[in-house]
C-alpha cells in the first residue's frame, strides 16, 4: 500500500510534467534545455503539492472539486466529438473490426486475448484503490452506532459505487475511441499519443486552443491525484503505526508527516529521473497487490457467510487479478524489487521506533476495581505501599504466595509487620504498544493479590506505581527477585513478546517518566 500510494505521487507528477512539455505551446528551447528539465519541473510539482497539505486538508478538498469537475467535464467533450467522429467516419469502425477479426477470429479468442493483455490496464485501475483510501474519511449519520456506523457504511457504498461507475465508464469509452482514432504507429515508442492517447484525440479533432485546455485539466488532475495518496497515507499512518509503536509519537501530526512523504517523493522522483514509464512497472505491482489482496479478502468474506452466488464470482475475479500480479511481476520485476524495498525500510524504521519508544509509559488510563481499590487504600494508611512483583503459577494455591511472601521478605528485608501486596501482570497482546491497564484485586488464602494484562510488563508496573503515588500519596515499593540467564535474550523477550529482565526495565521507564529520584516509586531486587 505504502509503495502504491508513494509512486502515486511521483508517478502523477512526473505524468504531468511529460503532458506539460508535450504541450505545443511549450517553448521549444526549454524542452531541449538542461537548466528546466523534466526532472526540476516534477520536483517543483511536488513541492507545491506539499505546500498545499501544509496549509490544511479543508483547502486541499475545495482545490479537488474544480480540479476534477474540470478534467470530467473537459474528457467528456473529447469522448463526445470522438464518438461522433466516428459515427459520421464509419470506416474508421470498420477498419477496427476488421483488425479485431482479423487478429482474434471469434469472441472467445478476444476474451482470452482481453485477460492476456489485463496486466497492462493496472494504470487504468488506479483510481479505484485510490478511492479505498478515503473510505475512513467519509461521514456517517449523528446516531451512527460506533460497533457499526450504519449510516457510514450506507454512504461508503454510495461513494465507491459512484467512483467505480464514472472511472468505468471513462475508462471503457477512452479505450475505445482512442483505439479506433489513433493510429498504431502513433502509440509506438516517442508516439506523439504515447502516454497521453485523450490528449492527442483533444489536439486533432478540437484544436491545440481546446487541446491545451485540455492539457491544462490533464496537468492539474495528474499534479492533484497525488493528493489522494497523500490523503490515505496522512489517514493511515497516524491511525495504525504509532498506536503499535511503529512510528514516533509524532507520526500523529499531519504536517510533519506532509515533510516526510514529500522527501520519499523527492527522492524517488529523482531516482527514476522523473520517468513516467520507468515508474510504470512499481506503480502497477503496487496497484495490483493492493486489488488482489481486496479481492481475496472480500471473496472469503462472501463464503464465510455462505454466500455462495456471490463469492464464486469474486474467486473467479480474485484470480484474474492474481494472474495479473503475476504477469506483471514477471514481466517488469523491478516493481516487486522497490516493493521489496520499501517493505524493508518500513521494518526497519519500525523495529527502530520499537526499540526508541521502548521505555515510554504505554497505558492510555489505570482502571481499578472496587477490590483492589480496597486492597490499596488498606495500605496506603500504614504509609508506604509494599508491592511484591509476581509471576503466576496457578494463582489458587495459597501456598505459592506463602512461599512468595517468605522469600521477598528474607531477600529484600520487608519487616513481617508490613502488609504487602502481591501484584501479577500478563502480556496479553505484545504487538499493541498502548492499552487501558485494567487492575483486579482477589484474595488467595488471606493474601490480597492484584491482577492485569497489559502488552508489556514492566511499563504496566511503573504506570501503576505512579498511578499509586499520585492517587494515595504514599510512596511505593515494588519488591523484585533476580533474573538468571542471558541479558541479550531477555532484551529480545522484551522488545517481540513484552516480558524480559523485568526490574532494571521498570527502573528505567520510572527514571524517564520520573526525573525526581525523592518523588520515584522505589524499585528493590533481593535474592
Amino acid at each position: 500500500m505504502a509503495t502504491s500510494w508513494i509512486v502515486t505521487i511521483t508517478l502523477s507528477a512526473s505524468d504531468a510534467t511529460a503532458h506539460l512539455v508535450e504541450n505545443p505551446f511549450w517553448p521549444e528551447f526549454l524542452k531541449s534545455s538542461t537548466q528546466i528539465d523534466e526532472v526540476v519541473i516534477t520536483l517543483v510539482l511536488l513541492a507545491m503539492l506539499g505546500a498545499v497539505f501544509l496549509r490544511g486538508f479543508k483547502e486541499v478538498i475545495g482545490i479537488a472539486v474544480v480540479v476534477v469537475a474540470a478534467f470530467l467535464l473537459s474528457n467528456l467533450v473529447v469522448v463526445a466529438v470522438a464518438l461522433y467522429e466516428i459515427s459520421t467516419h464509419l470506416e474508421a469502425l470498420g477498419n477496427w473490426q476488421e483488425a479485431l477479426f482479423n487478429n482474434y477470429g471469434n469472441p472467445l479468442s478476444m476474451l482470452g486475448g482481453s485477460l492476456l493483455v489485463f496486466p497492462l490496464l493496472a494504470l487504468g485501475l488506479s483510481g479505484f484503490e485510490t478511492g479505498v483510501s478515503m473510505m475512513p474519511l467519509v461521514r456517517g449519520e449523528s446516531d451512527d452506532d460506533p460497533a457499526r456506523p450504519r449510516g457510514r457504511i450506507r454512504n461508503t457504498h454510495k461513494m465507491l459505487a459512484t467512483a467505480a461507475l464514472i472511472m468505468s465508464f471513462y475508462l471503457i469509452t477512452t479505450s475505445f475511441v482512442t483505439t479506433v482514432l489513433i493510429p498504431p504507429e502513433a502509440f509506438g515508442p516517442n508516439g506523439e499519443a504515447n502516454g497521453r492517447a485523450v490528449a492527442y484525440l483533444a489536439h486533432e479533432y478540437l484544436g491545440d486552443v481546446f487541446g491545451t485546455v485540455y492539457d491544462i485539466s490533464t496537468i492539474s488532475i495528474l499534479w492533484f491525484a497525488g493528493a489522494s495518496a497523500m490523503a490515505g497515507l496522512l489517514n493511515i499512518v497516524p491511525r495504525y503505526l504509532p498506536r503499535y509503536g511503529m512510528a514516533p509519537e509524532w507520526g500523529r501530526a499531519v504536517r510533519p508527516l506532509v515533510l516526510v512523504y514529500t522527501a520519499i517523493s523527492i527522492v524517488v522522483t529523482i531516482v527514476f529521473a522523473a520517468n513516467v514509464d520507468d515508474q510504470g512497472g512499481a506503480y502497477a505491482t503496487g496497484v495490483l497487490a493492493m486489488m488482489t489482496s481486496a479481492s481475496i479478502a472480500v471473496t472469503l468474506t462472501a463464503r464465510r457467510q455462505g454466500r455462495h452466488w456471490a463469492w464464486i464470482p469474486f474467486g473467479l475475479i480474485t484470480l484474474i487479478f492474481i494472474y495479473a500480479t503475476a504477469a506483471n511481476v514477471i514481466k517488469r520485476p523491478d516493481g516487486i524489487t522497490i516493493a521489496l524495498f520499501f517493505i524493508l525500510a518500513i521494518v526497519v524504521v519500525s523495529l527502530i521506533s520499537r526499540i526508541q519508544r521502548s521505555t515510554e509509559l504505554r497505558q492510555e488510563r489505570i482502571e481499578i476495581d472496587k477490590t483492589a481499590q480496597r486492597f490499596i487504600d488498606e495500605a496506603a494508611e500504614r504509609g508506604d505501599i509494599h508491592i511484591v512483583a509476581h509471576r503466576r503459577r496457578t494463582g489458587k494455591n495459597a501456598e505459592e504466595y506463602r512461599q512468595k511472601e517468605r522469600e521477598q521478605r528474607e531477600d529484600n528485608h520487608i519487616p513481617p509487620d508490613e502488609p504487602i501486596l502481591f501484584l501479577e501482570v500478563d502480556v496479553a497482546d505484545p504487538s499493541d504498544f498502548t492499552d487501558v491497564l485494567e487492575i483486579q484485586g482477589v484474595e488467595v488464602g488471606g493474601h490480597k493479590v492484584l491482577r492485569a494484562e497489559s502488552s508489556v510488563v514492566p511499563n504496566a508496573i511503573a504506570a501503576f506505581l505512579l498511578h499509586l503515588r499520585d492517587e494515595t500519596g504514599s510512596k511505593p515499593h515494588c519488591y523484585f527477585g533476580w533474573t538468571e540467564g542471558n541479558p541479550i535474550v531477555y532484551l529480545i523477550r522484551y522488545i517481540l513478546f513484552g516480558e524480559g529482565d523485568t526490574a532494571p526495565v521498570t527502573r528505567e521507564v520510572l527514571r524517564e517518566a520520573e526525573p525526581d529520584p525523592k518523588k520515584r516509586p522505589a524499585i528493590h531486587v533481593g535474592g
